[in-house]
């Protein structure tokens, strides 16, 4: 089922909610959402006590200058790849200074998939301080559908990461 807007600004809420009570922050860095992760954090009123930080690295140009992954990492793995998603976690938790970071690279099509990575397919990065967790998720439907179940898992992992810290 395709979250809504509805249910994407709950999560958000949640989240921020989790965050305004530890007093942490929490940074993105996304490729395939294009900025939909910041851009939904940041429609919850007040979300500046708790984001600051949204690097969109849409281009393997942009994961290494913005985020310093590191060429060889994108050569071997390609961007939607295990290492290249922590790299882009790690890195965005270093140059932020937040204490939470999401990274998302992923295939959302309707182009791009191969038999190894079909469209659909989202590898996901969530990094605090002394954590990180990585899965790799395929999504079924177009473009809209797998960028906004991106998003929606995208904040479910931060929501669970924050409420593992509490």
């Amino acid at each position: 089922m395709t979250p809504t807007d509805q249910e994407l600004e709950d999560l958000a809420q949640k989240l921020g909610d989790a965050l305004l009570g530890s007093g942490a922050k929490v940074a993105c860095a996304e490729s395939c959402t294009g900025g939909w992760i910041s851009k939904v954090l940041t429609d919850v009123p007040g979300s500046s006590s708790w984001f600051g930080w949204g690097f969109v690295t849409y281009a393997d140009e942009a994961k290494r200058g913005e985020l310093d992954v590191p060429m060889e990492t994108l050569s071997e793995h390609g961007a939607v790849s295990e290492p290249v998603v922590a790299a882009m976690a790690q890195k965005a938790l270093e140059r932020s200074g937040a204490e939470y970071a999401v990274a998302v690279s992923g295939i959302a099509g309707p182009d791009g998939g191969t038999e190894d990575k079909p469209v659909g397919t989202v590898w996901f990065a969530w990094s605090g301080r002394q954590t990180i967790r990585i899965e790799c998720r395929r999504f079924a439907g177009n473009r809209e559908f797998v960028r906004r179940q991106s998003v929606e898992r995208a904040l479910e992992g931060l929501l669970a990461i924050v409420a593992e810290d509490a």
